[in-house]
């Protein structure tokens, strides 16, 4: 059990059912992306409560190949791709294998993806973040809809180098938290400005502290949508 307070894989479970009898479809097929060291790995490990992705020590990153879990009764499948960051050679690979996951057809369609929703993970204790918005603006927004693009900062403990966080509350100080709001505007703003895109409101979490992973999930379910993606032209 979280230290949330409950069982992850069963939240909302209801909503999820009928948001995806609506849609006529399942599993929801879930792209989980980010730089390298943001911890995409970590974060389904904390949401699936168990190692189920293999995590990476400081800069080395772990996830080279692109894997898949399933969650809420395997109504949910979220998929770990490669982090960029590495490398303009490593980089060029993994932005290729994102690509192409994203132009990947469903059921041999040529009209419909299998990638419905892409989440991208933030790390929340960088200051620096362009290759995020690098990822963001040259690989994802170019080949998905807006709408289908959600954003999590993770490790939201480490705003403000660590001195924010509240171990014994498990939660971020008033000063972290206007911080965390403030990066939330920056980035939505930030975005629209580089690409005349503007990206749902980012959420803020710690998947090593298990702090609003409620929340993440919620991002999640709350944009679950009533039809499957149809392809945009492709422009990688």
């Amino acid at each position: 059990m979280g230290k949330d307070g409950g069982n992850y894989k069963q939240h909302r479970n209801e909503d999820i059912t009928s948001k995806l009898n609506i849609a006529g479809f399942y599993p929801l097929d879930i792209m989980v992306t980010g730089v390298t060291g943001a911890g995409k790995s970590t974060t389904l490990n904390a949401i699936f409560e168990k190692d189920v992705a293999e995590e990476g020590n400081g800069v080395d990153p772990q996830t080279m190949t692109i894997d898949s879990y399933y969650l809420s009764e395997r109504r949910l499948r979220l998929w770990d791709t490669p982090g960029l960051g590495d490398g303009i050679k490593a980089d060029a690979i993994h932005s290729r294998k994102i690509v192409d996951l994203l132009h990947k057809s469903y059921g041999g369609s040529e009209s419909y993806g299998f990638i419905d929703l892409v989440l991208v993970i933030l790390d929340g204790g960088s200051r620096d973040l362009g290759t995020t918005y690098k990822l963001l603006n040259e690989v994802i927004i170019p080949n998905v809809q807006s709408d289908r693009i959600l954003i999590a900062i993770n490790q939201c403990d480490m705003g403000l180098k660590g001195k924010g966080w509240i171990p014994a509350a498990n939660k971020p100080s008033k000063e972290l938290l206007k911080q965390l709001d403030e990066k939330v505007i920056s980035i939505q703003e930030r975005v629209y400005n580089e690409t005349a895109v503007w990206i749902e409101e980012p959420i803020y979490f710690s998947a090593l502290y298990n702090f609003n992973i409620y929340q993440l999930l919620d991002l999640i379910i709350d944009n679950i949508p009533k039809e499957r993606r149809r392809f945009l032209q492709k422009s990688f």
